[in-house]
C-alpha cells in the first residue's frame, strides 16, 4: 500500500514536471552578451517586458524602459536593481496612445543617446472595450501598431547608425485569426474587441515584414515574436472574464497552465541576441523557432498598403 502511494506520488511529480517543461516552451540557453549595447524596451514595467529588461541588463546592456506610468516603471527599475545589483537601467515616459508623447520621447531620446542597438516594441493592450487614443485611433490599433510604427520610424536613423542592430516586435498567435479591414481599419463603423486585437497583432507581423524589406542592406534586421500564453496582466481589460482569471482560487491553476513571464521573454531574447539570426529578417518566431505564416499574413501588397496607411494616419 505504501509502495503504491510512493509510486503514485513519483509519477504525479514527474508528470507535472514534464507538463511544465512543455508549457514553458523553447528556452534561449546561450550566454550571448550585449555589453555596451543601448537597448530600448516599451512597456517594461511588468510581465514579459520586465523580465526582458532584467535579462538584457544582466547580459551587459544599457537598458531604457519606456512606459506610460513613471511610478510603475520606477518601481520595476528599483526591483530589477535590487535583484541584479546592476544600475544601468533607465526610466523614460512614453504613452503609445499619444502621437505627441511618442514624438516628444523620440526627440528626447535622440538628444540623449548617440546610439541605439536594439529596439523591443513590447507594450500592448488586449481585447479592450471600445476606446480611442488621444489622436482618435481605436485603442488596440493605436497602441499595438500605430504607436510602435511611429516610434520605430522616428528612431530608424539611430538604429542604422549603430548597425548591425535589431528591432523586435511582439505579436501574437492571434494574428492568424486577424484580417486587415481596409474599409474600416480604425473600427469607426463597427467594433469587436477580439477582432480588433487580432487585427492589431496581424498588423505587427505585416509591419515587421514590410520593415525588413525597406531595411535591406542597412544592417538593421526585424523580427516578429509570439511569446506564448503567459501569466501576465495583459488581459486586464477583458472585464468580468479577466476577474475570473484573477480570482484567488483560479489564479494558482492558471500559473500551472500558463508560461511564466520569464519563459514568455525567451523568444524575445532569442531574436534580440542570437547570432544565428544575424542574416535573417522579417520572419515570425515562437518558442525560439521560426514559425510559418499564413498566406494572408504573407500578402506583400496588403503589407505595403498598411505601411502607407499607417504613415498617413500618424503623419509620418
Amino acid at each position: 500500500m505504501l509502495l503504491s502511494i510512493v509510486v503514485g506520488a513519483v509519477v504525479a511529480i514527474l508528470t507535472y514536471k514534464l507538463a511544465r517543461l512543455i508549457i514553458e516552451g523553447g528556452q534561449f540557453r546561450k550566454n550571448t552578451r550585449c555589453d555596451g549595447k543601448v537597448i530600448l524596451i516599451t512597456g517594461a514595467n511588468t510581465g514579459i517586458g520586465k523580465e526582458t529588461a532584467r535579462e538584457l541588463l544582466k547580459r551587459g546592456g544599457k537598458v531604457y524602459i519606456a512606459c506610460r506610468s513613471l511610478e510603475r516603471a520606477n518601481e520595476a527599475r528599483n526591483d530589477i536593481v535590487a535583484q541584479t545589483g546592476l544600475a544601468d537601467i533607465h526610466v523614460r515616459e512614453l504613452d503609445l496612445a499619444s502621437m505627441e508623447s511618442i514624438r516628444k520621447f523620440a526627440k528626447g531620446f535622440l538628444e540623449e543617446e548617440p546610439r541605439l542597438d536594439l529596439l523591443i516594441n513590447n507594450a500592448g493592450v488586449m481585447a479592450c472595450p471600445k476606446a480611442l487614443t488621444k489622436d482618435g485611433f481605436e485603442q488596440q490599433l493605436g497602441v499595438n501598431h500605430l504607436g510602435h510604427f511611429l516610434l520605430t520610424n522616428l528612431l530608424l536613423d539611430r538604429l542604422k547608425a549603430a548597425a548591425p542592430s535589431r528591432i523586435v516586435n511582439l505579436s501574437s498567435l492571434a494574428h492568424k485569426y486577424g484580417k486587415i479591414n481596409r474599409k474600416d481599419l480604425n473600427s469607426e463603423h463597427s467594433y469587436n474587441q477580439v477582432t480588433a486585437y487580432c487585427q492589431s497583432k496581424l498588423a505587427n507581423v505585416m509591419f515587421t515584414r514590410e520593415l525588413a524589406k525597406r531595411l535591406q542592406g542597412t544592417g538593421v534586421t526585424a523580427y516578429a515574436v509570439h511569446p506564448g500564453t503567459v501569466d501576465t496582466e495583459l488581459p486586464r481589460h477583458m472585464g468580468s472574464f479577466f476577474f475570473l482569471f484573477d480570482h484567488k482560487l483560479v489564479k494558482p491553476l492558471l500559473r500551472v497552465a500558463f508560461k511564466t513571464p520569464l519563459s514568455g521573454a525567451q523568444t524575445t531574447l532569442y531574436t534580440a541576441l542570437d547570432e544565428d539570426l544575424a542574416q535573417e529578417s522579417g520572419k515570425y518566431y515562437a518558442d525560439c523557432r521560426e514559425q510559418k505564416l499564413s498566406s494572408y499574413a504573407r500578402n506583400d501588397e496588403l503589407a505595403a498598403w498598411l505601411w502607407e496607411e499607417s504613415a498617413r494616419m500618424t503623419r509620418l
